[in-house]
């Protein structure tokens, strides 16, 4: 056991995107800093998340689109080649190693401590490493917990002996079942249901609710289910698991008891059915906190509930925003503000302080990549109005655009857009559809940046294509009736 610390102005715990980020941007700010990392660096999103997932879809919905393209429709019909997008799915996720990333840390000089950390007192974190030895730590500064999330399996009965799949096993087979079921409507079930019934898998999809991707607004949810069944899955709503058994052991098939008294069978059963933060095993007792929690933070995300302000919370962990995206943004706003603390600076509030906060929640992009894909920012129509939010609703049907006619044919789709009815600004917007996640970000920049509604009127959409959309929905608008306005757009 080393007895005496190692001692650094920063100690960063986790070392997915986010922790990479909040080291990369305190060493920018001249602090020494130390990341530590039990698994791979790169974290669940280079592995078993965003990167494998996309990796597998991304020849799913080219292969949709191209089936609906003239010319090129029959020449799309086979089946995927699977070996070929498992190979794919593979490069994307680095063969599972991290030299890369060890080599980037290097490069930008921040020390690698590999092991399980914890806490073990205020600035103080133990590591114990693969070999069994024991590394101490000290920040002068700050500590950051930057440890993600992991799946939330739900205490059904027979769970742990089924072996279940959760998005790392999901993300990473290199074998198609014959048989798979997701239970969850979200979005890592509504993906991972695309991607699997397109390789070949016979899927069934058990939701609890009554719908998909319910956060969202319903069209949304509607239209992935639409086409989700015409593929082939079988969507059952309104449906509980209660219990599991797979009575051949570990290779054979898994028995799974509905609450209706149905019995269904499967080769695999994903669980998508939410995250827990990984906060259980991180010394959070040792400084006033509960494990297994989620941690509340301030907005330069300092964990409110510790004194003296030195323990930092990024990313998942907070469960402000589940995604990859979010929580490098948060990253580069927290080490700026470790930055600006350490060197006795004023915080430039308009760069990392309360203005970021609130964009932090209230304009979060994000794509849903099925098909059709789901791309959204900002409030839904059930949040505004929850909250009490005054909003005009303008909808458009994207089929109507000369561009997404010459994407697609039988083109279907929608697009949302919430106007603050005192402001004139847009504060949500949602698109579903074939190719729309493209147009993602021109939303959050009008969200984001509160764009009055009359200078959007200039920035004007090329024609043809689906992003002419802007265009009329701002006709919609002004016009008062949800329709297009002036000439056929093609």
């Amino acid at each position: 056991m080393d007895e005496s610390p190692r001692t650094y102005d920063v100690v960063v715990v986790g070392a997915g995107p986010v922790g990479e980020n909040v080291a990369d941007r305190t060493r920018a700010a001249g602090l020494s800093t130390v990341i530590v990392e039990r698994e791979l660096l790169g974290g669940e999103c280079s592995f078993w998340a965003c990167e494998p997932s996309k990796a597998l879809l991304r020849p799913v919905v080219a292969r949709a689109d191209a089936r609906r393209v003239p010319g090129l429709s029959h020449a799309v019909r086979a089946p995927l080649d699977v070996d070929a997008v498992l190979a794919h799915r593979d490069r994307m996720a680095g063969h599972w190693q991290d030299a890369d990333q060890v080599d980037w840390l290097a490069s930008v000089d921040v020390d690698l401590v590999r092991g399980h950390a914890r806490l073990t007192g205020p600035r103080q974190v133990s590591v114990r490493t693969p070999d069994g030895q024991t590394v101490r730590l000290a920040a002068r500064h700050a500590v950051a917990v930057c440890t993600g999330t992991g799946t939330a399996l739900p205490g059904i009965p027979g769970i742990e002996s089924v072996l279940p799949w959760t998005n790392r096993e999901a993300t990473g087979s290199d074998r198609v079942p014959g048989r798979l079921a997701v239970v969850g409507g979200g979005v890592v079930a509504v993906e991972l249901a695309t991607a699997w019934q397109a390789l070949g898998a016979r899927v069934t999809l058990l939701v609890r609710g009554e719908g998909l991707l319910r956060t969202m607004e319903p069209f949304a949810g509607e239209l992935v289910a639409a086409e989700l069944r015409e593929a082939g899955v079988d969507i059952r709503t309104g449906t509980e698991v209660t219990s599991l058994t797979r009575p051949d052991g570990t290779e054979g098939v898994v028995r799974i008891a509905l609450a209706d008294g149905g019995e269904l069978s499967a080769d695999e059963i994903l669980f998508a059915t939410g995250r827990a933060p990984r906060t259980a095993d991180l010394g959070l007792e040792t400084v006033g906190l509960t494990p297994g929690t989620w941690l509340a933070v301030d907005d330069t995300y300092r964990v409110t509930d510790v004194p003296g302000g030195w323990l930092y919370a990024v990313g998942d962990v907070n469960r402000r925003a589940l995604m990859t995206h979010q929580g490098k943004y948060q990253a580069r706003i927290a080490g700026a503000a470790i930055g600006a603390r350490a060197g006795g600076e004023p915080l430039d509030r308009t760069e990392w302080g309360a203005h970021a906060g609130t964009a932090d929640r209230s304009a979060v992009p994000q794509v849903v990549f099925t098909t059709p894909e789901v791309a959204s920012v900002g409030l839904t129509t059930h949040e505004a109005r929850r909250t009490g939010r005054r909003v005009d609703v303008v909808d458009y049907d994207l089929a109507l655009l000369a561009g997404a006619q010459q994407y697609a044919t039988d083109y279907r789709g929608r697009a949302r857009m919430l106007v603050d009815t005192e402001r004139a600004t847009v504060v949500g917007v949602t698109f579903a559809g074939p190719g729309v996640a493209e147009l993602l970000h021109s939303a959050t920049i009008a969200v984001s940046g509160e764009v009055p509604l009359d200078r959007l009127w200039h920035a004007v959409p090329a024609f043809p294509t689906i992003g002419e959309v802007w265009l009329r929905l701002l006709e919609s608008y002004r016009d008062g009736g949800g329709r297009p306005w002036g000439p056929p757009t093609r």
